[in-house]
This record gives structure tokens, sequence and C-alpha cells, in this order.
């Protein structure tokens, strides 16, 4: 997958977490189970590949919310795909 797709991606799920106003910290599969079938469906990956995707999201919704973080900037410090 491409970076800017993989990028869209993170950022479209993180938009449906947030309507759905799932935690940031959420990490039963069940709940997710959504969104990992949403990204398998929008881009043709594997379920290991989703749900690291979905994982992504949470990641990035969570750094978005701390104080003083921009998730884009620092974002590779915390090993998080988008950029």
């Amino acid at each position: 997958m491409e970076e800017q797709q993989h990028n869209a991606q993170i950022e479209k799920i993180a938009n449906m977490l947030t309507e759905d106003n799932v935690s940031v910290d959420e990490q039963d599969s069940q709940n997710l189970q959504k969104y990992k079938d949403q990204t398998i469906s929008d881009c043709d990956v594997s379920e290991d590949d989703a749900i690291k995707i979905v994982y992504e999201a949470l990641l990035y919704l969570k750094l978005k919310n701390s104080s003083g973080v921009d998730p884009i900037q620092k974002g590779d410090q915390f090993g998080a795909g988008f950029s």
C-alpha cells in the first residue's frame, strides 16, 4: 500500500472511531472489528495489516488529543506510519 493511501486510511478510521465515541485506549478486538473490516474492504489488506492500521488510527487520535504534541511531527517517535 502506498504511503498516501495508508495515511488516508488511518485518517478515515480515526474519523470513524471519533464519530462512534470509541476510547483511544480501546484494545478489545470485538469492539474494533468494524474498523478492521472497513480497512480490509477499502485497502484489500490482510487481517494483520488491517488491525495494525486500526491501532495506528487509535495512536493518531491519542497523540492528536494530547496537549502540546503534534501527531504529524512526533508520530515517528512512537513508530507511527503516518507523516
